[in-house]
């Protein structure tokens, strides 16, 4: 027998053929019978009241069930806390429906329910609406005057405020050799999942519920539900097995939620809600962000002076704060800080995370400042990060777990060729096109919070994992039973993981990139409890020949127990279950971080971002030629999934310097391009030579596993190091996001 390692092998997703051929099923795809329909009715107008809503045509329809308004809307929770999810933050949470008040553009104001979808989704034309409109703003140039401090709440433990000024860092950045300052913009970002959001409700009877719903969240689905509309919780089942796509989107209960919900419970019947594309632009985005950079460094390139102001979007109800100031001196030691961030309330939807919330933001001005510095000073960019290289988060005074991102720097310079590179602007050409070469650090957090898993053996020896947590499209599925079947010592085969049912033990949502890192080690934990148990059944057989050993001197492989010392000494776990009956052998466990261990370090996974750009001299179209992104993240469980997240990640960068943006005509306070036609992404012909790294990175401390998530990473230097090959090849710095053509004629 020889045992086969799953883990490190770049093994493909299990559920990928299901996915690729359509088998896979999604929120807005179970069969149910008589299923009802329902589409929503938003607001035109961004603030006011609803002062006349006449559904009498739309009901008198045929196939027309109900219309639902804040006039006939169902009793649900009285307290505003009721309505709070897991990544609610400080204020007022929506409320659908609540009264005829109208909050911002797009506001869900009716639910029209019909037997099928296109004729609730024709009724929804005939509600006829009046409303009386009020002055608004949704301009956050215009309004940064009214910038104030975001307010505090639970999610400032996720997301910590700045920190506190350090030194002196108005005296010393006016006396350093060399000073950069700085002002950065960049606009609204939604986050265009291919699936819509959607919820499937199938009634099962008085007050309880089944849900297939698009979430990154199953039990923070099923808390929302029972806490909103006064149900049970073990009479709420949430379930989402496939998620197309989510970035965020799907951290938090989305509206389809509470309507599908409403619209079963009151007509006692399946009910689903699917939103529209246009409808997608109805709720959470990355927020418009303004930032000012005042980095100070000697002679040689040492920095000592950082100030990092950030300016961003909430609306009037909720303080969404993002973590965007903080990133510079986790990275850069200087001695002297002065970072801020501030809130301006709109009349707009709450922002939301999207990939790498406020680390994509905060660095891409970081980066720039930097490369900035670097001409000034006349180091090479790679050089002067070199020289401020520290394995000490001086935010926190605290060393890091484990850093090795001076590999990053090396190895991917090294298979980028970046020695290549002319320092001089607009020096490089390839026909009629300028060439320019830039590069970036990224950094995000390696979190880790609280998950449970199950272990499940049945009699022929294999194994069910279960965990409540979803799979986004990430690969959650292929990794957990990698780790599963090594843990165990089976086959990868041998071990089915079942997942995304709130009914399963508890996993928070899915996102930040600590799923592997928080639901890994639980599921760890259980398959070495089972072995544990299994040994113990083992040891207390009938003339044992195990009877005398420890679990330290045993493994486990291929559904045997063996002695690490005398290998005839083995007992098969069929003899177990003949033993016992072949009654199944399962266990529950939990994992959470322990503060005495990890709250000792600072924990981070870190990139270097190495971009080739070609500039056409007359039209100034931009492409990006080729990309090298070497990443410090851990070990890696696969590698094939974990460099198809940096991919992605590295696309979704190339897009947010080049492409997308969400227009907002803010004479009507609207949203403009609603759509993927004029919401513009990257196609195949935009994406060209893109290469990922990783650098073997040893961290006892992290996790039981050593691993961090690489989600997050993938995007957040790809802008800043794209922005500043463009300066290299044109001579222009552009400080705001996106970069189109008609910024560099």
């Amino acid at each position: 027998m020889t045992k086969l390692p799953s883990i490190g092998k770049p093994i493909s997703r299990l559920e990928g053929r299901l996915k690729v051929t359509g088998t896979a099923k999604y929120a807005g795809e179970y069969e149910a019978p008589n299923l009802l329909y329902g589409y929503v009715v938003n607001s035109t107008i961004t603030k006011g009241k609803v002062t006349v809503i006449d559904t009498s045509e739309a009901k008198a329809l045929e196939g027309v069930i109900e219309v639902f308004t804040h006039e006939n809307r169902p009793s649900t929770a009285w307290f505003d806390f009721q309505y709070a999810d897991m990544d609610a933050p400080p204020g007022m949470v929506f409320k659908p429906l609540k009264d005829n008040e109208i909050k911002y553009n797009g506001q869900p104001i009716a639910l029209v329910v019909a037997e099928t979808f296109e004729m609730a989704r024709y009724a929804a034309t005939k509600v006829k609406i009046a409303y009386k409109q009020e002055q608004f703003e949704t301009n956050l140039e215009i309004n940064k005057n009214k910038a104030r401090e975001p307010k505090k709440g639970l999610a400032s433990l996720l997301k910590p405020p700045p920190p506190k000024p350090k030194g002196n860092f108005d005296e010393v950045w006016h006396n350093s050799f060399a000073q950069i300052s700085s002002e950065f913009k960049h606009g609204t970002e939604h986050h265009n999942p291919m699936e819509m959001f959607a919820t499937t409700v199938i009634y099962e009877g008085k007050d309880k519920l089944k849900i297939f719903d698009k979430t990154q969240g199953t039990i923070n689905s099923q808390m929302y539900v029972a806490n909103v509309f006064g149900l049970k919780m073990k009479n709420v089942q949430v379930i989402a097995p496939y998620v197309g796509g989510a970035f965020g989107s799907g951290l938090r209960p989305q509206y389809q939620l509470f309507m599908a919900v409403m619209a079963s419970l009151q007509l006692k019947r399946n009910v689903r809600v699917t939103l529209s594309r246009a409808q997608m632009y109805t709720f959470g985005h990355r927020p418009p962000t303004l930032q000012y950079t005042k980095f100070g460094a000697d002679k040689n390139g040492k920095l000592n002076a950082i100030y990092h102001k950030a300016i961003g979007e909430t609306s009037q109800f909720e303080d969404y704060v993002e973590t965007v100031v903080n990133w510079a001196n986790m990275l850069y030691p200087a001695e002297n800080t002065l970072l801020e961030h501030k809130l301006v309330p709109l009349d707009l939807y709450t922002a939301l995370d999207m990939r790498a919330p406020g680390g994509s933001t905060g660095m891409h001005a970081v980066e720039i400042t930097m490369d900035e510095l670097a001409y000034q000073l006349k180091i090479d960019p790679l050089e002067l990060r070199l020289i401020n290289y520290s394995d000490i988060d001086k935010s926190t005074d605290k060393e890091y777990s484990s850093k090795e991102l001076r590999e990053c720097y090396l190895k991917g310079a090294e298979k980028f060729g970046w020695s290549q590179r002319n320092p001089e602007p607009a020096s490089m050409k390839r026909g009629h096109k300028y060439v320019g070469y830039g590069m970036a650090t990224g950094i995000w957090e390696a979190s880790r919070i609280l998950a449970r898993a199950q272990a499940i053996m049945k009699s022929d020896g294999k194994v069910e994992i279960k965990s409540a947590v979803t799979d986004i499209g990430t690969g959650t599925l292929t990794v957990m039973t990698q780790i599963a079947a090594d843990e165990l010592g089976l086959p990868i085969e041998d071990v089915t993981f079942s997942y995304a049912d709130s009914k399963m033990p508890f996993a928070p949502i899915q996102g930040g990139s600590f799923t592997v890192a928080t639901v890994g080690p639980a599921v760890k934990a259980a398959c070495k409890a089972l072995n544990k148990k299994l040994f113990d059944q083992a040891k207390n057989l009938e003339n044992s020949i195990l009877s005398e050993a420890k679990f330290e001197d045993v493994t486990f492989n291929d559904g045997f127990i063996i002695h690490k010392n005398n290998p005839d000494f083995i007992i098969g776990v069929s003899e177990i279950f003949e033993a016992n009956g072949n009654k199944e052998i399962k266990t529950t466990n939990s994992s959470m971080p322990n503060p005495l261990k990890s709250g000792k370090k600072a924990k981070a996974v870190h990139s270097a971002v190495f971009v080739e750009v070609e500039v056409d001299q007359e039209l100034g179209v931009i492409e990006v030629k080729r990309a090298v992104t070497a990443v410090a993240a851990g070990k890696i469980i696969n590698p094939k999934t974990a460099e198809s997240q940096i991919l992605g990640g590295m696309i979704w960068g190339i897009s947010k310097a080049l492409h997308e943006e969400t227009i907002t005509d803010h004479y009507f306070g609207k949203y403009m391009n609603a759509n993927l036609a004029e919401y513009h992404i990257p196609v195949h012909a935009d994406i060209h030579d893109l290469d990922v790294i990783f650098i073997d990175e040893k961290d006892d401390i992290v996790n039981d596993l050593g691993v961090k998530g690489v989600g997050e990473i993938g995007i957040v230097g790809m802008a800043p190091a794209i922005s500043n090959a463009i300066f290299h090849a044109t001579g222009k710095r552009i400080y705001d996001l996106p970069i189109h053509f008609d910024k560099l004629l």
